[in-house]
């Protein structure tokens, strides 16, 4: 939802900024318009409706990256403010508590917290399994809601291609009809013309490719922090190590509190 109303507006921007130089009035402004009118008709109307296609696909990977800046950070993943909470409630042996506090909250340390909570009564060993696939799941959503980032950078030179290769023949199919070879200036605007779409193709795929990559890394740095952090948390619930054998009942305790 957040997404297509941020495309909504920016679509809106595009439209007022690229028609903005025709509401001018004054004749200061007259050449001026004519110039902005003239690369506007020259890089977008001569692109046709494969340049239109991929201005969109610019308007939505802007949409998709301004989502990701607010959604996808430390203070929506691993919040400090929760996880110095949930750590107090179980240091404090508040563990009803703890497992209602980690439900309610939507970030991802809280949701492999609770993850790993339900599973006490289980375990250690059942905690860490319910702990590592709660963060498999959590990071393969994040990757796959960055994954259109990726698809708009890689379909984007695509549709310039074809848009290049589509004009290019209708310019070889208007030399046909001529049956003559038109004047060099000719020939070059409309190989220029036939070039705009991969323009465009290339100046939406760079961009989106590389915030994709940032987002990435991002993810891959944010899902490690929870893992350490979760595994500081639930370290209380380590089984106690002798010099000669594992004791599993601080384990055992801590579960049979969850359970009451």
């Amino acid at each position: 939802m957040r997404v297509a109303i941020l495309t909504v507006f920016l679509a809106a921007v595009l439209v007022m900024l690229l028609s903005g130089p025709a509401w001018s009035q004054t004749a200061g402004a007259a050449e001026a318009v004519s110039s902005s009118l003239k690369y506007f008709d020259f890089f977008v109307v001569k692109g046709g409706w494969i340049a239109y296609l991929i201005i969109v696909l610019s308007v939505v990977a802007m949409a998709l990256a301004i989502e990701h800046c607010t959604s996808i950070r430390r203070m929506t993943v691993v919040p400090p403010d929760v996880v110095a909470e949930v750590r107090t409630m179980i240091d404090e042996r508040r563990y009803a508590e703890a497992v209602q506090y980690t439900t309610e909250d939507p970030s991802m340390i809280a949701y492999v917290v609770n993850a790993a909570l339900l599973e006490a009564p289980n375990g250690f060993a059942a905690m860490e399994r319910a702990l590592e696939e709660a963060l498999e799941a959590r990071s393969a959503r994040l990757y796959r809601k960055i994954e259109y980032l990726n698809i708009i950078g890689n379909v984007a030179p695509m549709l310039g291609l074809f848009g290049t290769v589509v004009g290019m023949i209708l310019l070889f199919a208007e030399i046909h009809a001529a049956d003559a070879f038109p004047r060099a200036q000719v020939v070059a605007d409309q190989v220029a013309v036939a070039l705009i779409t991969t323009f465009w193709g290339l100046a939406v795929a760079i961009p989106a490719l590389s915030v994709y990559a940032v987002f990435r890394n991002r993810i891959d740095v944010l899902t490690a922090e929870c893992a350490l952090a979760a595994d500081q948390i639930l370290s209380v619930f380590k089984p106690v190590v002798s010099t000669t054998t594992v004791s599993a009942a601080p384990a055992r305790k801590e579960a049979h509190a969850l359970q009451t």
